[in-house]
């Protein structure tokens, strides 16, 4: 019989102790896969909707027929994994900051990210996306400043609430405005934010980008017992 609780991974970084662990849900009857930062929850495979409907939605409104996509942020690879379901994504660069992370793929210690790692369109980059994005050769380090269609971006808890406070400059016009010029016209930025839709953080969006939207993603949450709500921006250059 599997451990009720194991941590399958742990690491000291710069942003603190990050850690990877799995434990049985008796209630539930399934493995729950969570991702913590000191003694903060960054991700749990319980809530994997918005996750998921960060790359659907960022991936929708593009109309060309091959994509090169950036996932900022790996996390629990369900942004990434739904990405490469699109048949139109010709590429995928996964920007991380956190070595250990990526090693969690290419081991497949993730059952549900299954083939992210082997899927010869996927490529790691190990970086701290914001300062990529800032430092202004880009995001691919094999191709300074290329463009894509669509940039995921899953890192802070939101644009409030960030884990770091290098990451605040990113969400502001100039910020964004650097990282609109890594993107393809009619390219998407779409962003997961664990807070409701924020008015000013919509207001700064709309001095970069032509067109955005603030989309809450509903999902039920099975430990509290009622609806729980994230929200993804997409927003089109």
């Amino acid at each position: 019989m599997a451990a009720r609780f194991e941590e399958l991974a742990w690491r000291e970084t710069p942003i603190g102790e990050i850690s990877l662990r799995r434990r049985r849900d008796p209630s539930l009857d399934v493995d729950v896969y969570e991702v913590k930062l000191d003694d903060e929850f960054l991700m749990s495979s319980l809530f994997p909707v918005a996750e998921i409907e960060l790359a659907r939605l960022g991936l929708a409104p593009l109309t060309a027929d091959t994509l090169d996509v950036v996932v900022g942020g790996l996390g629990l690879g369900y942004t990434a994994r739904t990405a490469l379901e699109d048949p139109r994504v010709r590429s995928l660069l996964v920007v991380e900051a956190i070595e250990d992370v990526i090693d969690w793929h290419r081991r497949d210690l993730l059952p549900f990210a299954a083939g992210l790692a082997a899927d010869p369109r996927t490529r790691f980059v190990r970086a701290d996306f914001f300062a990529a994005v800032a430092g202004g050769a880009g995001l691919d380090p094999e191709s300074p400043g290329r463009r894509f269609h669509a940039v995921l971006l899953d890192v802070d808890h939101s644009p409030r609430q960030v884990l770091h406070p290098s990451h605040a400059a990113f969400y502001t016009v100039e910020g964004l405005r650097r990282l609109a010029a890594l993107l393809h016209p009619d390219g998407v930025f779409a962003l997961w934010s664990n807070d409701p839709p924020d008015s000013a953080f919509q207001r700064v969006l709309t001095e970069v980008f032509p067109t955005s939207v603030a989309h809450v993603v509903r999902f039920p949450n099975p430990l509290q017992r009622r609806e729980a709500a994230n929200t993804v921006y997409v927003a089109r250059h």
